[in-house]
């Protein structure tokens, strides 16, 4: 039924009996706050989300505001009190959407139209997808890629015609999966190259000290209150975004290449402004 979500998602924890709602039977191991809580999720869920859940969540959704109303509180407070703010979101077809998300839960290989736009270029694919991504309010599937013979990450508005495929998608391990697209830094693949030294000021600190730029970075103070953050990286493209976007407030310490780097792209920035 369409509270078979909820049980799975929940199963392992069962907190006291809740007395606010006796004649439920589906949602009574689950107190008011907690009831809240899972409102809440639901609302973020179909903020980020284009339409695809939405004959699971809408059902579900509409248990749980029922049960609030049995404790005597509105749940249009709820819904009224969270709101998403998308940054840099670019849409997608929520058709589309649907078709990407189904090969990934059915295994099944696509055949997609892709514009790449780092090359500004539109080409055939064939891919077997195995995860969807979203990641900084937009959507990618990560799959192997028949042109590239590698996994690569999708994005999946720039996806332009899916054409599902009967053939089965090759398998590869979740242990893969995790090496390839978790061992760089952001939305670049791959395993880990090198190493960014950074060195923020004790201003800026006050922020990205509470930061998690990467599963498996390093940090520390030191005495003046800079803090130097170690970074794992396998491409350099987004870690220089979220370096300048600190402008003098951070400097690169190491490696060389990525400090030439970033240094060549504030000239070229500075110059702008000649």
């Amino acid at each position: 039924g369409d509270g078979s979500i909820f049980v799975f998602f929940f199963r392992i924890r069962r907190p006291p009996r809740s007395t606010l709602f006796p004649d439920t039977t589906l949602f009574r191991s689950f107190n008011e706050t907690e009831l809240y809580a899972l409102l809440a999720t639901e609302q973020l869920l179909e903020g980020v989300q284009p339409g695809f859940l939405s004959p699971w969540i809408g059902p579900l959704k509409g248990r749980i505001r029922k049960l609030l109303e049995h404790g005597g509180h509105h749940s249009k407070t709820v819904t009224s009190r969270i709101r998403l703010q998308p940054m840099a979101q670019r849409p997608v077809k929520e058709k589309l959407f649907g078709q990407v998300a189904g090969a990934v839960l059915e295994e099944r290989q696509l055949e997609i139209k892709y514009h790449g736009r780092q090359r500004a270029k539109t080409s055939q694919r064939r891919i077997h997808p195995y995860r969807l991504l979203h990641y900084r309010d937009n959507w990618y599937v990560d799959a192997w890629c028949h042109t590239r013979e590698a996994l690569r990450s999708f994005a999946i508005d720039s996806i332009e015609s899916v054409k599902l495929l009967e053939s089965a998608a090759k398998t590869v391990s979740e242990e893969t999966l995790d090496q390839e697209f978790m061992g760089g830094y952001g939305i670049f693949g791959g395993k880990a190259v090198d190493t960014a030294v950074l060195r923020f000021s004790p201003e800026s600190a006050r922020w990205v000290a509470n930061e998690t730029w990467h599963p498996e970075q390093k940090s520390e103070f030191d005495e003046a209150g800079y803090y130097r953050l170690e970074v794992p990286y396998s491409h350099p493209r987004e870690l220089m975004m979220d370096i300048l976007k600190h402008g003098h407030e951070v400097e690169v310490l190491a490696p060389d290449e990525l400090k030439q780097l970033v240094q060549k792209e504030l000239e070229q920035a500075r110059a702008n402004y000649s």
